[in-house]
């Protein structure tokens, strides 16, 4: 186990609980985090001084998410207009499954954001940077389809 995941252990009748940041007695220090890291914790409500998540879990939220994006990406730019005409998708059936699957996706995108800043990872930053973009370029694509059903 790695030093910094460990949690230390006190004899509850001799010394009191520590406090953490938000100041309950748990027995548990918290950790210590940047003011962004605190900010972002806000932003995706996390708790404050809440527990790490395992780091497994995050890798797993990670994995599903890829999946679903690639899942996505596969309908969207593939399946659909090769198989559309021959199936007879026209109209507004592709914008519709365009924006469903996004939605997905952007669902996708948060919760994994959550699991790795959850989790105190390591990658979390690059993570939320590539995850956001990604959010952004779905966001647009919404928009897109949104004016192709209007139209």
């Amino acid at each position: 186990m790695e030093p910094s995941l460990s949690v230390p252990v006190r004899d509850e009748s001799t010394a009191a609980a520590p406090q953490t940041r938000a100041g309950r007695a748990t027995g548990r220090v918290a950790p210590v985090r940047s003011a962004n890291d605190r900010r972002m914790r806000r932003l995706l409500r996390l708790p404050e001084g809440g527990p790490r998540v395992s780091v497994f879990a995050a890798q797993s939220a990670f994995s599903r998410s890829i999946a679903i994006s690639a899942t996505r990406c596969l309908l969207t730019y593939v399946f659909i207009p090769l198989l559309g005409p021959l199936l007879g998708l026209t109209g507004s059936v592709g914008p519709i499954l365009g924006l469903v699957l996004g939605a997905v996706s952007m669902v996708a995108i948060v919760a994994s954001t959550r699991r790795f800043f959850a989790a105190d990872h390591k990658w979390r930053w690059g993570y939320a940077t590539i995850g956001g973009a990604i959010f952004v370029l779905l966001a647009v694509q919404a928009v897109v389809d949104l004016a192709g059903l209007a139209s």
